[in-house]
């Protein structure tokens, strides 16, 4: 899918507009997501959230903003080429977007070699911030580690003392598990077993709910997302596992997005994430309400790494960003308080800072909902051989 459109923001282009960016020319923003494919859901949930930004934070901005939009099909190839044509010859100002590690990995060199400021929406792979940081990559949305570090500590002291934990064969499947796996043993905790079933080719988990049975674990931890966190879920139940062995995870494998679609096996898994619909927040409430009236959904935490994606846009542009330079510069400068609470971004990796929120999936009146159960601290990941330049110039 390729499209091209001005956003329609009521008030936008205002030339009478009083801020530092008053007189911005048009910010070309180059999205990239995968509009098609496995993670096609995700996608519209992103461009969703970030319209929905554009609209509710750019009216003060003084600028208009223009979207050129392409579709990466999930193929770090595609991501590439697609990624060379917004740069060269759409000449975009700034990019936003990337769902997969993969693409995000295969598109680095280009998005730093041509000094493109990218405000990545999604793509949590631990590099992007870590030995392949660059000056010109800004994350938004979270990092594979950040997600799943944090609940290592809170299930020991809850008395969760041996786990057995499974994921996908694949980059964040790994970077997730080894996270979480890290804190849980530095805590005390001891992973007795693990499992890794192939990305996007398992459609039947019984081999490996079998070996975490046997195992003799007190709980399973796992990632799993979109289709696979469908099938993984509504197996684990219909295995008769959760009475024996609770469901712990990151929160991807129950996301809002998709967890009606897994209906009553959802129900009592615990997980982790950077953001739920029913926190309880002004910020979220206003997100909620804007989001569902827009689209008839609640948001997801994709819809509100779109939306917090445009926010942050829109303060680097109000800031005195107009170009790739100074959009480049400004965007690791931004902070504000959200719908997931204080956000802001760490100078040493230009990597998100952000709490995280547990969560159980219980029953509701209206269908399956979130039932907050902690809130952990923010904290910023380690540098993990990110050098970051001083300054851009």
């Amino acid at each position: 899918m390729k499209t091209t459109l001005k956003t329609a923001l009521a008030g936008l282009a205002i030339s009478t507009a009083m801020s530092s960016a008053a007189f911005a020319e048009d910010i070309k923003v180059g999205v990239l997501l995968p509009y098609s494919g496995v993670f096609a859901a995700l996608a519209q949930d992103i461009d969703d959230g970030f319209t929905l930004g554009l609209e509710t934070f750019g009216a003060d901005s003084g600028a208009t903003f223009q979207l050129v939009r392409e579709d990466t099909e999930v193929k770090p190839p595609v991501g590439l080429a697609k990624t060379k044509k917004l740069v060269l010859q759409d000449e975009v100002d700034v990019l936003m977007g990337v769902v997969s590690s993969g693409v995000l990995g295969a598109i680095r060199d280009t998005v730093d070699g041509a000094k493109v400021p990218l405000i990545v929406a999604n793509a949590g792979n631990d590099e992007a911030t870590g030995k392949d940081c660059s000056p010109y990559i800004t994350r938004i949305s979270f990092s594979n580690q950040q997600v799943n570090r944090p609940m290592g500590q809170w299930m020991v002291d809850q008395g969760v003392k041996r786990v057995f934990t499974i994921a996908p064969d694949y980059a964040a499947g790994r970077q997730m598990i080894d996270a979480f796996t890290t804190a849980f043993t530095a805590a005390g905790g001891e992973v007795i077993g693990q499992d890794w079933p192939a990305f996007q080719k398992t459609q039947d988990y019984g081999p490996f709910l079998a070996n975490a049975r046997a195992s003799g674990a007190d709980a399973v931890f796992v990632f799993f997302a979109g289709g696979e966190a469908i099938s993984f879920v509504k197996q684990y139940d219909s295995f008769g596992m959760k009475a024996a062995m609770p469901l712990y995870g990151s929160g991807f494998l129950t996301s809002s997005l998709y967890v009606n679609a897994q209906g009553p096996a959802a129900e009592g898994v615990i997980t982790a994430l950077h953001y739920v619909p029913t926190l309880d927040n002004p910020e979220n409430a206003a997100l909620v309400a804007a989001f569902k009236a827009k689209t008839g959904r609640i948001p997801s935490e994709y819809a509100v790494q779109g939306y917090d994606s445009a926010r942050a846009l829109i303060e680097a542009v109000k800031s005195g960003a107009t170009d790739r330079q100074t959009l480049a510069a400004a965007l690791p400068k931004v902070s504000f308080t959200g719908p997931r609470g204080e956000l802001k971004i760490d100078p040493a990796t230009n990597n998100v800072i952000q709490p995280i929120h547990v969560y159980e999936t219980v029953a509701g009146a209206d269908g399956l909902t979130q039932k907050v159960l902690a809130t952990l601290p923010a904290e910023a990941d380690p540098a993990n051989g990110c050098t970051m330049p001083a300054a851009i110039n």
